[in-house]
């Protein structure tokens, strides 16, 4: 069997590394936090102002999807970004479905055997946290593959924080908005839990928004590591970029 290259290995642990931070994300995305701003910012689709930050503790994970995503586009086109893309969505699909099972399996009553209305209520919530996730993280990552792709080439391959910055703010916007208002709003409205109320539209916006507004933050802040990334696969492993010419076709 012949042995795997170093770009072949490389590419296995980024999309091992991908997979984890996608998965634990949706499972913990259930639970909300709440970081006071210290000041309001008024919005014109409710009449209370935004005065802390809150949304999902899957977004602890959920944005290194994009900068995991932007160094394997940046070193293996296009075409490998998007084999990360369905790779992430099939094994998300795979937990998903190991979810819904063990849901419905015998339950052992037993003093040391967890309350089923307990299992029920984390699980059963992280099930609308993984569907709706999922449909806005597919749609939020071809469009990251995309502009990342746009951004490189009419900058002619210079420019790394712009590419790796700019596609990542536009797709994170689009996937905070969406996951909050399917998973909080849409969906527990067309599937009633006693144990997860539907929060209202605008409350789901709200999430999304100021949700965003951190990722916005850590989007920025996170720009010397992607540069350190690029350095460890260029220096450390011998990757070579691919032009934007080859990522467009």
């Amino acid at each position: 069997m012949t042995d795997l290259t170093t770009s072949q290995k490389v590419y296995v642990w980024l999309t091992g590394f991908f997979v984890a931070c996608l998965i634990i994300a949706d499972v913990v995305g259930v639970k909300l936090f709440r970081v006071p701003l210290g000041f309001s910012i008024p919005v014109p689709w409710d009449s209370t102002p935004i005065t802390a930050i809150e949304h999902t503790c899957g977004m602890l994970t959920f944005p290194m999807t994009f900068i995991l995503t932007d160094l394997v586009n940046e070193y293996y086109g296009k075409r490998g970004a998007r084999r990360l893309t369905w790779i992430g969505l099939v094994m998300a699909t795979f937990v998903l479905g190991v979810m819904t099972l063990a849901g419905v399996m015998p339950h052992l009553d037993a003093p040391y055997n967890i309350d089923p209305a307990h299992f029920n209520a984390v699980f059963g919530s992280s099930k609308v946290m993984f569907v709706s996730s999922l449909i806005a993280y597919l749609i939020g990552q071809m469009a990251d593959i995309f502009l990342f792709g746009v951004i490189k080439r009419l900058t002619g391959g210079r420019f790394i924080w712009l590419r790796a910055t700019g596609s990542t703010l536009v797709s994170q916007l689009i996937d905070s908005v969406a996951v909050a208002f399917l998973a909080f709003f849409l969906l527990r409205t067309l599937f009633p839990d006693p144990d997860a109320p539907a929060a209202s539209a605008a409350q789901a916006v709200r999430i999304g928004l100021t949700g965003y507004v951190l990722k916005f933050v850590l989007a920025i802040a996170v720009t010397p590591v992607i540069y350190a990334g690029h350095a460890v696969l260029r220096r450390g492993f011998g990757l070579t970029p691919m032009p934007p010419e080859e990522r467009l076709v």
